[in-house]
């Protein structure tokens, strides 16, 4: 069986800030939504981030508004949550605007299942310091998938667990540690255990990426509204992946990009010893 999936990333519905067009997110919504629907998509992965926020009573009102634009698409859309998303907003408040519960989720799609790791992507920035904290039970429900996993898996989040490098991203090249979990290793240990294939889908770093680590491929999805890339125009960026023996992710609008992955199953041969 071929899974066909809409993806799409960081829309940030807004007051435009810095390179995010947010501005632009609802028409851009609007031409999705009858892309996915002329593409009959199995289904939507929502990657988070929907808005910038503002303050708790204007960041609800951004939230309806991209809500209500998502309800042209005619798949079953699947959310998690972003920083910004999280920023004034609790997971509650969240789950009644988007009508669905945001807890970690095992979904089955027969040869493959997805795993939607909705880990918390709170940022804190009115806290120092400014960075993710990985919940410890969000760590373990991911292990434990990974251990009973019995065929291919998509594990979806909003923050990437990579830890590739930032050089050149407009956000993070100065402030990395912001674009990863400081327990990005122990989450990579985690996807590890697993003995069928795995494949990690993000958002968060706004750009098109690829990483492959200890053997597990990570892909990093532009933002739909970001504009560093495309010399200030958003990107218009939103993703078909099919997920079969090969794996076809595409990323469509002023900033493509296009890979094909075979994911195998295990780790790689452990490195040798310095020498």
């Amino acid at each position: 069986m071929t899974l066909r999936i809409g993806v799409i990333a960081d829309i940030h519905h807004g007051t435009p800030k810095f390179t995010k067009r947010g501005d632009t997110a609802l028409a851009l919504l609007a031409d999705f939504a009858e892309w996915a629907n002329t593409e009959e998509v199995d289904l939507v992965l929502d990657l988070g981030d929907r808005i910038s926020d503002i303050d708790e009573e204007a960041d609800l009102k951004l939230e309806v508004e991209v809500i209500d634009a998502m309800q042209a698409i005619n798949a079953p859309i699947h959310h998690v949550c972003g920083n910004h998303d999280r920023e004034f907003l609790s997971v509650a408040q969240n789950e009644k605007i988007l009508g669905q519960k945001l807890e970690n989720e095992l979904l089955d799609f027969g040869d493959w299942q997805i795993a939607l790791w909705r880990a918390d992507a709170k940022i804190g920035r009115s806290t120092t310091p400014h960075s993710f904290q990985l919940p410890e039970q969000d760590l373990l429900w991911l292990s434990n998938v990974m251990q009973k996993a019995s065929k291919p898996t998509l594990v979806v989040s909003h923050v990437p667990v990579s830890g590739h490098s930032q050089i050149g991203n407009y956000y993070f090249e100065c402030r990395p540690e912001a674009s990863r979990y400081p327990q990005s290793r122990r989450a990579r240990t985690a996807l590890g255990q697993a003995q069928v294939p795995v494949l990690c889908l993000a958002g968060h770093v706004h750009w098109n990426t690829v990483t492959t680590v200890d053997g597990i491929s990570h892909l990093t999805q532009q933002s739909l509204t970001e504009s560093f890339s495309t010399r200030g125009e958003p990107a218009e960026a939103w993703g078909m992946l099919t997920l079969a023996d090969t794996v076809h992710w595409q990323v469509f609008g002023c900033d493509p990009f296009e890979a094909r992955l075979t994911p195998q199953p295990g780790r790689w041969t452990p490195p040798m010893e310095s020498f």
